[in-house]
């Protein structure tokens, strides 16, 4: 019988989500979802000094957001009796060693290293360190760091998205576990949580596949059972290609939420971006987590474009009745008998909700006209013929054949006038609709 999928996303709460960590979040929980599995949301909050209460919230607050619902949650600041017990039996095993070298020290042990052209890694001096020796160094330099020895061999899984992946673990420094000020390190935290918490699936970005051939040769020498099935997604770029990292932070997730992006706009791209999948607006969970395929995805770098969310939350509004935003139009103030006809007209003439404000304002205050050269005396004549408001659905048929009649005016030459008068835009909704929700009519002068 095969073992129920868990899978986890561990975000460190030294700040708040980005759309890159919401990939990683996005797949671990539609793999877990998509087999009826279990998704553990675990806070990577081992760094008392950089951890603060209000990202936990924070990410909480955005995944509930997105409708991402965890199963449990896992603190690793309450699980540390667990990570320094895995330290004793490596320790025990002589897989655990105490090195003492200054972070200077290591920097010319690498250059040096990088001159004689050998790949920069540990070279294991500590080894060679005596009781007395270590003693000594304690006593001058405090406590040392601990690394994990590795068994310099190569290091292979086939990965979920990347495919058959080697390693040699000889070209890989010894891996610090502990810090000399005692924090435990993700290295360690992560395979005793992976291990003890039955994880079977981690996806988590290429810039870990390090991390993971250590990780696994970790989990092996705890010898706590299996190791589970690891996925390396790309790495996202802007859309010309450019490094991401240095945009993270305005892409936050509260950030895009303030712009008016709606979730199922965010998702949509997300879960295909970076697939061989076309991105597609789903408006329910099950249709995105049904269609989605790890081994769809590609080691490429990932071109993000924020601006690609904007015409997606358009189609979405689309989607939504008029109970699911009411709160939103009667925050502008719209009154309710007006609520039905006002979303109707401006629905498909948004990117955001956040664009309703600019909508009502124009209905409610009049826009500033729009007279062309040339227009002054056909405008002047065609307000002097236009009825007192307010306006009903026929107002616009009526008030054009009447100008027609009048001016000899028709087609482009006639509408395009006193759209622009009326709304200051050359484009926008059906001027029959539009009408009724003119209160002021700037034009009139």
């Amino acid at each position: 019988m095969a073992s129920p999928t868990i899978t986890r996303f561990a975000p460190s709460p030294t700040g708040f989500i980005h759309v890159g960590n919401l990939r990683t979040a996005l797949m671990n929980y539609m793999i877990a979802r998509k087999a009826g599995g279990t998704f553990i949301l675990r806070i990577d909050d081992t760094d008392p000094e950089r951890s603060k209460e209000e990202y936990v919230d924070g990410i909480k607050e955005d995944l509930t957001w997105l409708g991402l619902h965890w199963d449990r949650v896992e603190r690793q600041s309450e699980r540390l009796d667990q990570y320094h017990a895995a330290a004793d039996e490596l320790r025990e095993k002589g897989r655990f060693y105490e090195a003492f070298e200054t972070p200077v020290e290591l920097d010319l042990k690498r250059k040096k290293q990088l001159n004689m052209g050998k790949p920069p890694v540990y070279d294991r001096a500590a080894l060679a360190l005596s009781d007395a020796d270590k003693d000594a160094l304690r006593q001058e330099r405090g406590a040392g760091v601990w690394r994990f020895k590795l068994d310099q061999q190569r290091i292979e899984w086939n990965d979920g998205i990347l495919g058959d992946i080697s390693i040699d673990a000889a070209s890989v420094s010894d891996p610090v576990l502990i810090r000399g000020d005692g924090q435990i390190l993700y290295t360690l935290a992560s395979v005793v949580d992976d291990t003890e918490m039955g994880v079977t699936h981690v996806v988590r970005g290429s810039d870990h596949v390090t991390n993971t051939a250590t990780q696994i040769q970790i989990m092996q020498a705890l010898g706590n059972g299996g190791v589970p099935n690891f996925a390396h997604h790309s790495l996202l770029t802007g859309p010309q290609g450019e490094a991401l990292s240095k945009r993270l932070g305005t892409l936050a997730l509260r950030d895009l939420r303030a712009q008016g992006i709606q979730p199922f706009a965010l998702l949509s791209l997300m879960a295909r971006l970076g697939s061989s999948d076309p991105v597609e607006l789903r408006t329910d969970m099950a249709a995105l987590i049904d269609g989605f395929d790890i081994n769809h995805f590609g080691a490429a770098p990932t071109k993000f474009d924020l601006q690609d969310l904007f015409p997606m939350t358009g189609r979405y509004l689309q989607t939504l009745s008029l109970e699911s935003v009411a709160d939103a139009i009667a925050d502008l103030g719209v009154p309710t008998d007006k609520a039905e006809a006002f979303w109707a007209v401006t629905r498909e003439n948004i990117e955001t909700l956040n664009d309703l404000k600019v909508w009502w304002a124009m209905f409610h205050n009049g826009a500033d006209p729009v007279i062309e050269d040339g227009d002054e005396a056909f405008i002047a004549q065609a307000m002097a013929m236009l009825p007192d408001t307010p306006f009903d659905g026929d107002t616009w048929g009526n008030w054009t054949k009447a100008v027609k009649e009048a001016t000899g005016r028709k087609g482009r030459g006639l509408f395009r006038p006193l759209r622009l008068a009326l709304t200051g835009q050359e484009h926008g909704p059906e001027m029959a609709g539009v009408m009724p929700l003119l209160q002021v009519i700037k034009a009139r002068g």
